[in-house]
């Protein structure tokens, strides 16, 4: 019984160990973020530098306004197209699929999640772009284009299918597989009872979905949304290959933009000094704004139906 109680114990401090370095390396990416952010957020200030548009190398005068936007813009056209087809796809999978399909749709729509982001970059830079330039942004232009006021927005300005509206496409393919599965295994734990009653009731198939499935499993289906957001935000190399990197003022959804992974991605090895410095609060900002996204799916995934 000695022999099994130090086993026991040397086994409880390895696991202690295990999950201390987890704690302990985040919190070491987290002090490395701050310390070699300091000298630009010293120059600029935080504030002045969250609100300044400019990038200029030759004034040395760096601002975070332009990726910022760009990253959280990419982020939320890619959620307005990837919820409703994660979500038909959970649906379908969970409710209207013949057994004999559930498996090999569901099989290929993980694989989506399996694919390296460089492939996906690769995918958009070569198809995707050259598709949405000929087919998509005149058709857009033609309809859209012609709206009072914000019509402007929506025309391509500058030739080519490399812009934001294109890293959203590969974004939203990219966050598709989390939200589907995160809404299928929610969806799948809906008690079998709940759903037979209302059918029971005379309701439909539809009826049964909007008014017992969704609203039993609607906290889960947010923390994967808010889940999917994360991950949406973190990505560097699909958005670097297809956003086009260009640090100047949005006038269309059509027009090269930038994002802060594309600007890390692109300019930290050339970097030092102060612009060296402004990359490294561009990324303690992606680093708070994952950790808080991630913080607050964590939750709704944790808490209750």
């Amino acid at each position: 019984m000695r022999v099994g109680e130090t086993k026991n114990r040397i086994f409880k401090g390895l696991t202690a160990i295990a999950s201390a370095s987890v704690l302990v390396i985040v919190l070491a990416m987290l002090v490395t973020l701050i310390v070699q952010s300091l000298p630009a957020l010293r120059h600029f200030g935080l504030v002045n530098f969250l609100t300044t548009a400019d990038w200029n190398y030759a004034l040395n005068n760096f601002g975070a306004l332009r990726p910022l936007f760009g990253t959280f813009l990419s982020t939320i056209l890619a959620l307005i197209v990837a919820v409703p087809v994660a979500m038909g796809m959970a649906i379908f999978l969970t409710e209207l699929c013949p057994n004999k399909l559930r498996g090999t749709i569901g099989t290929a729509l993980e694989l989506l999640a399996a694919i390296p982001s460089i492939i996906y970059g690769m995918w958009g830079l070569f198809i995707l772009a050259p598709f949405l330039e000929i087919y998509f942004q005149p058709l857009v232009g033609q309809s859209l284009g012609r709206l009072p006021i914000i019509g402007s927005f929506f025309q391509a300005k500058l030739a080519g299918g490399v812009n934001i509206f294109t890293a959203s496409m590969i974004l939203s393919v990219m966050i598709i597989p989390f939200i589907s599965s995160i809404a299928r295994e929610a969806m799948a734990q809906v008690p079998p009872m709940l759903k037979e009653s209302s059918y029971g009731l005379g309701a439909t198939r539809w009826e049964t979905l909007r008014h017992v499935v969704i609203p039993y499993t609607k906290m889960a289906l947010a923390g994967g949304i808010i889940l999917a957001m994360g991950r949406a935000l973190g990505e560097t190399m699909a958005v670097t290959y297809v956003i086009g990197n260009r640090h100047a003022a949005l006038d269309s959804i059509f027009s090269p933009y930038t994002t802060i992974t594309s600007v890390m991605a692109n300019e930290f090895n050339e970097a030092d000094g102060l612009k060296l410095s402004s990359l490294f609060a561009l990324a303690l900002i992606l680093f708070l704004a994952n950790f808080l996204t991630l913080s607050i799916a964590k939750r709704l995934l944790g808490g209750k139906k």
